[in-house]
C-alpha cells in the first residue's frame, strides 16, 4: 500500500534490489489489488493472483520485458493460492459461484493447461441441484459501470414471480463469489429467492478510482447504487415480487443495510450483522475508531461532529420502516456491540419490527472461523428472518 493502514488503497507488488535498494512498481499496469505471489524458477518472472472485474485470476508479470503482465488464466473463477512446482508448474485453488475450492494444475510449458487435482466435494454436488449463475453489467447512477450477478433457482421459469435477496460486500472486497456456508447464495436459490448481488462504488477490482468512490461519502454513491440497481433489476425483470425483497450486509455491508433502511422501504426485511450505526461512538468504541473514522470519512469527533453525525445510519431511524435483523458478537472489537444494540434501540423505540441476536465468545469473524454451532445458528436466523417476511 502506498499510505499504510488506508483500506481503499491497493496492494502494490514491488521488487527491491537488496544491493542499491531501488524499488521497482512491478504491478503498475495492474490497477487492482496484487495478493498471494510466487517467484518464478529462473527468477524472471513473477506469478500473482488478483481481482480484476470481479473474477480473481492469475497472471505473469515478465521482469525481462518491461514488467508486461499477462493473464494466465479466464472465466467466471476466483484462483488463490499460488504456489510453484517444479520449474514449469504452478499448483493453485479454485473456486467459482457454483463450485467449492478444489486444487488445480497450471502448465505454463503447455499453453496454460489447466488440470483439476483434487475432487473433494464431488460427492455432495451429485446430490445437488444448482441454480444457473449469470453475470450482468449497470450503469450506476453517474454512468460508471457495476457488475452484479444473478443466482436463479434451480428450476427457474421466468413466468412465475420470485422474491429476491439483495446482497451487497463487506469490507471492500467484491460480493463474495464461493459456493459456501459464510453467504450461502445457492441455498437461498434453493429456497425459492432470486438472489441478486452487487459491487458498487468501493468495491476492489475495477480500478483505483472505482475503489476510493466511497472515501469520505459513505452512505452516499453506494447505497444509490444498490437501491437503483434494485429498483432497475425489478424493472427489467417482471419475475420478481417487488414486494418481497430483502437485503443482507455485514461490516461495510452492516453499515449499509443500516443507512439503507433508513433512505428507502422498498425492502420488505433487512438483515445488518457486525454493522456501523454512529460515527461518534464508534471512534471510542472499536479498535481502528481513532484512525478509520478520519481516515474513511475526514473528519474526527472533535472539530467534525456533524459531519460524522450525518453519515451515521443511526441519525435517520426516524425513517425506518424494514423489519430488521442485527447480529453481533461480544468479542467484536472492530464493529462492536454497541453499534448494533444502537440501531437495535432506536428501531424498538420508534416501534420498527426488530429482532437482536448477539453470539456470546465470537468475534467479528463470526461468519469465516466461528464455533461451528454458531455460524450454523447465524446462518439459521437469517433464513428464519427472510422466510416469515418474504414468504
Amino acid at each position: 500500500m502506498e499510505r499504510d493502514g488506508y483500506e481503499s488503497d491497493q496492494n502494490r507488488l514491488m521488487v527491491m534490489n537488496l544491493e542499491t535498494g531501488e524499488k521497482i512498481f512491478a504491478s503498475k499496469d495492474f490497477d487492482s489489488n496484487v495478493d498471494g505471489f510466487v517467484w518464478s524458477a529462473d527468477a524472471k518472472a513473477l506469478y500473482f493472483t488478483g481481482v480484476w472485474h470481479g473474477e480473481s485470476q492469475v497472471y505473469k508479470i515478465d521482469l525481462t520485458d518491461s514488467n508486461k503482465i499477462t493473464p494466465l488464466t479466464s472465466g467466471m473463477y476466483d484462483y488463490a493460492g499460488v504456489a510453484l512446482l517444479g520449474e514449469h508448474k504452478l499448483i493453485v485453488q479454485r473456486h467459482s459461484l457454483s463450485m467449492g475450492d478444489e486444487i488445480y494444475s497450471i502448465d505454463l510449458a503447455d499453453n496454460n493447461k489447466i488440470a483439476q487435482l483434487t475432487t473433494e466435494n464431488k460427492h455432495i454436488y451429485d446430490q445437488l441441484t444448482i441454480g444457473k449463475v449469470e453475470g450482468r453489467w449497470m450503469k450506476t447512477t453517474d454512468g460508471k459501470q457495476m457488475l452484479t450477478w444473478v443466482i436463479y433457482p434451480p428450476h427457474f421459469d421466468p413466468n412465475k414471480k420470485y422474491p429476491m435477496i439483495v446482497y451487497y460486500y463487506g469490507g471492500t472486497s467484491p460480493t463474495n463469489r464461493a459456493l459456501e456456508m459464510r453467504y450461502s447464495m445457492h441455498m437461498y436459490a434453493a429456497l425459492g429467492y432470486v438472489v441478486y448481488t452487487l459491487n458498487p462504488s468501493g468495491t476492489t477490482g475495477f480500478g483505483q478510482e472505482f475503489a476510493a468512490r466511497h472515501v469520505n461519502a459513505w452512505g452516499l454513491k453506494t447505497a444509490d447504487e444498490i437501491i437503483q440497481g434494485t429498483k432497475l433489476f425489478c424493472k427489467e425483470h417482471s419475475f420478481v415480487n417487488e414486494k418481497k425483497i430483502g437485503c443482507i450486509g455485514a461490516s461495510y455491508g452492516g453499515f449499509m443495510t443500516n443507512w439503507i433502511i433508513g433512505h428507502t422501504s422498498r425492502f420488505a426485511a433487512a438483515a445488518s450483522q457486525r454493522s456501523i450505526a454512529n460515527w461518534i461512538s464508534f471512534y471510542g468504541v472499536s479498535d481502528i475508531g481513532m484512525t478509520f473514522g478520519p481516515d474513511q470519512q475526514g473528519g474526527n469527533i472533535y472539530d467534525d461532529t456533524e459531519k460524522l453525525w450525518w453519515h451515521s445510519p443511526v441519525k435517520y431511524a426516524r425513517a425506518c420502516t424494514t423489519p430488521t435483523l442485527f447480529i453481533h458478537s461480544d468479542e467484536d472489537y472492530r464493529c462492536p456491540m454497541a453499534e448494533g444494540l444502537q440501531m437495535y434501540t432506536a428501531l424498538v423505540d420508534l416501534g420498527v419490527e426488530s429482532k437482536l441476536v448477539y453470539f456470546k465468545g465470537e468475534n467479528h469473524e463470526l461468519s469465516r472461523s466461528g464455533k461451528p454451532l454458531h455460524r450454523m445458528r447465524r446462518l439459521n436466523e437469517i433464513t428464519d428472518w427472510m422466510q416469515s417476511h418474504l414468504k
